[in-house]
């Protein structure tokens, strides 16, 4: 990552997204003053192994440029996964860095794994990605050699495509990626179910 320029106050970008409230998580655009809660969070490898673009080590500069180039595209959403009692846990979004197929993403703070908080963030996430705009389905990836973020796609719907091969930043080398796709009328059928109530603050 490098470091972008930032939007003045970053007002319009933190006002185009909403504030999409779960059962026990707060998903709010990131803020500049965001920047070392982030990278203090983010400096772990087992994350940057697990991402595409994450770098190891990931400095206050790499968060910075994080968060100036958030939302600022069309169709795209980038939220910061945080507790009730405001603490920031990871971040997830949708890129749209290629328009047809629009990319699900997310990381946790090691110390949150294992505990349920990946799946409820990506249901309030995808929700508002098919409610929002006129996708048809969500694409997203994770490392062979990486079940537990595998499951929880699965457990969202998303199903099994391919392996693809990717470049990963901290690495400095490509993996092979399962790559996975959720159509919208499997979502509809999951919230059907009783996937979970996403509560969005405009």
């Amino acid at each position: 990552m490098t470091l972008l320029e930032e939007i003045p106050g970053g007002s319009f970008r933190e006002a185009s997204i909403p504030v999409l409230e779960t059962k026990r998580l707060i998903l709010r655009a990131p803020r500049l003053e965001d920047a070392k809660a982030v990278a203090a969070l983010a400096n772990d490898r087992r994350i940057a192994e697990n991402t595409a673009r994450i770098p190891h080590p990931y400095k206050t500069a790499d968060a910075e440029g994080f968060i100036s180039g958030a939302n600022k595209n069309n169709g795209e959403a980038v939220f910061l996964i945080t507790a009730r009692n405001r603490v920031i846990m990871g971040a997830c979004g949708v890129s749209m860095s290629d328009p047809s197929a629009p990319e699900l993403g997310y990381w946790l703070g090691v110390p949150y794994w294992g505990k349920g908080f990946a799946t409820e963030s990506l249901h309030a996430v995808i929700d508002y990605a098919f409610d929002r705009f006129e996708h048809t389905a969500l694409h997203a990836g994770a490392r062979v050699t990486n079940p537990a973020s595998r499951r929880v796609l699965e457990k969202c719907g998303f199903q099994w495509t391919g392996v693809g091969l990717y470049r990963i930043a901290s690495i400095r080398s490509s993996a092979p990626i399962d790559r996975f796709r959720l159509e919208r009328g499997i979502w509809s059928a999951i919230k059907g179910w009783g996937g979970g109530k996403v509560k969005v603050k405009t």
